[in-house]
């Protein structure tokens, strides 16, 4: 890329002393959805009526107060929608709609008709500011600029008298703020909001849209702050952000403009919006919530609310998109396993209200209405603590600590083999047939035990068998203190190589008559090798006998 040089920094912002560096967000802002304007408009297949009434309801249901319904002048389809919204009195009561305008009598008068019978309203008025729209778009001066905006003001304000009964809030937008001189668009907003009369009963709402990002997030906060401590009469103005993704940097540029002094966001969910999206309003939301700060939206169910949001724009959720993407909560890297599965574990004897700190989460995936079976998935990069999750949670299989290497072993280098993401029922099916059902090179064709009468203060048991060992039937007996130690015992007198069992583990699992014994068993031979075995039966005895020929059978 030889070409760098026609391209230059975006440079300074003459400010001093700024106070955002040391700012913290403490509450929420006011949220404006605009996914019925900028996010409609940016769909290859804009939405209909009914899509649009659908989606309207998901953003009430979400919590957002104020609403950006469309552009009800430029469009039929605008114009019912907006009509149905205030005839079938679909509107909230504590909800405020939005709509955008060109400021063109014609197109105001319009807008005005077709708000008749709301409650209340934002006339979203705007126009372009940036050197390159002056220069190239309109071929005017600053003065004339000006002047296009002060006509739509008073425009808006002539037409008045047709919103009886409805309550006007006006909002002003200087279109390319983000590449307009600062000083300029402080100019521009002071003329409009004389002109509209703002006060502190009746403030204005100052839209100031990072069109095209073209800075870095920290010059963006000190366009902020340099307008919020140059405008004046502060207290009868509403700085609100409209932020775009043209950098990537749409979230962390919304964060820092609050920090600045910004009132109000605007913005779309998961980001949808022309070229690279509109500000991702579920991200700043949920972040603010992983500082503690309640965001006053619901995406206690996000999935739901991801799931609706797809279907009626068509558009996917990248599958890594923050908080919502289905790969957010999944860990397919061994070390990460092994750190989440620990903290959920230690996260389960503590209180429910405990600070939360789980590795590699950073956020407790029921806040947002997900699940923890999800945090877990396998592939071939996986490790040994993965596997076992999945057998924990999943099936009630809870292996001893030290049985993880060969259990992840096995699971790893199968995800290897088929070059992609086990399923849990993949796991287990591996799971079993490696421990569970493996018959050589040891298998038993019959078995019983009888229970002695104590010589002794320790109970004895005969344990009498059929085996087969590497194609060869063998009947063996031997007593022993009990099934397992019987069974051992009964081994020696044949061709199995000799062992001892150096540790045992056992649980149950189900509930009721369907309650069955898991046994784990750890066998070292003479020369020091060690393998593991596992059992199930409804003995527990018997359980521990299938483990040791589980673990045998290992030697392979």
């Amino acid at each position: 890329m030889t070409n760098a040089r026609k391209y230059k920094p975006f440079g300074k912002i003459p400010i001093t002393n700024r106070t955002w560096p040391d700012n913290e967000i403490t509450r929420p802002p006011v949220w404006c959805s605009v996914d019925l304007r900028d996010g409609n408009q940016a769909l290859a297949v804009p939405m209909g009526v009914e899509q649009k009434l659908a989606f309207f309801d998901l953003l009430v249901k979400v919590g957002f107060k104020e609403i950006e319904v469309g552009f009800p002048s430029a469009s039929q389809t605008e114009y019912d929608f907006l009509r149905r919204l205030i005839e079938e009195d679909r509107i909230p009561e504590d909800v405020t709609i939005q709509v955008l305008c060109q400021a063109r009598e014609h197109l105001v008068i319009k807008t005005f008709e077709c708000l008749k019978g709301a409650r209340r309203a934002i006339f979203h008025i705007y126009n372009s500011t940036s050197p390159a729209q002056r220069k190239y778009t309109f071929n005017k001066s600053k003065e004339e600029i000006i002047q296009i905006a002060l006509d739509g003001v008073r425009c808006v304000k002539s037409c008045l008298p047709m919103a009886e009964g409805t309550e006007i809030q006006l909002e002003y937008s200087p279109e390319s703020f983000s590449n307009t001189e600062i000083e300029f668009a402080v100019e521009i907003c002071e003329a409009v909001k004389k002109e509209w009369g703002a006060s502190k009963d009746r403030k204005i709402i100052l839209n100031l849209p990072t069109t095209v990002e073209c800075a870095t997030p920290n010059i963006h906060a000190d366009q902020i702050e340099y307008f919020a401590t140059h405008i004046t009469d502060r207290d009868s103005v509403i700085i609100s952000l409209h932020n775009h993704n043209d950098r990537g940097e749409g979230v962390a540029s919304c964060e820092l403009a609050l920090l600045a002094g910004a009132d109000r966001v605007e913005g779309t969910l998961f980001g949808n919006g022309e070229r690279t999206g509109n500000l991702d309003i579920v991200t700043v939301a949920l972040n603010m919530y992983t500082q503690g700060v309640d965001p006053g939206l619901d995406f206690s169910h996000i999935s739901d609310t991801a799931n609706m949001y797809m279907e009626l724009t068509g558009m996917p959720i990248h599958p890594r998109h923050p908080y919502a993407g289905e790969l957010v909560f999944t860990a397919f890297s061994g070390s990460h396993q092994d750190a989440i599965r620990k903290g959920m574990a230690a996260r389960a004897k503590m209180p429910a209200d405990a600070v939360w700190d789980v590795p590699y989460l950073p956020i407790d995936p029921h806040d947002v209405g997900r699940e923890y079976e999800e945090i877990i998935r396998i592939n071939s990069q996986s490790g040994k603590g993965g596997s076992a999750w999945i057998l924990e949670q999943d099936y009630g299989i809870f292996l001893p600590k030290a049985m993880h290497p060969a259990v992840g072993a096995v699971i790893t280098a199968a995800a290897d083999t088929l070059q992609r993401e086990v399923t849990p029922a993949e796991i287990y099916d591996l799971f079993a047939k490696q421990w569970l059902t493996k018959t050589t090179p040891l298998k038993i064709l019959d078995l019983a035990e009888t229970h002695l009468e104590a010589s002794s203060s320790a109970a004895q048991v005969m344990c009498r068998a059929s085996i087969e060992w590497q194609g060869k039937t063998y009947s063996i007996g031997a007593q022993g203190n009990g099934p397992l130690d019987a069974f051992v015992a009964a081994l020696r007198d044949t061709p199995v190589p000799v062992f001892s069992i150096s540790a045992f583990h056992e649980h149950s699992v189900g509930t009721g008559s369907d309650t069955d014994a898991m046994a784990y068993i750890e066998i070292t031979m003479e020369d020091g090798r060690k393998f593991w075995g596992c059992g199930k039966s409804s003995n527990i005895g018997r359980a521990g006998i299938a483990a040791v020929v589980s673990a045998v059978n290992q030697m392979q």
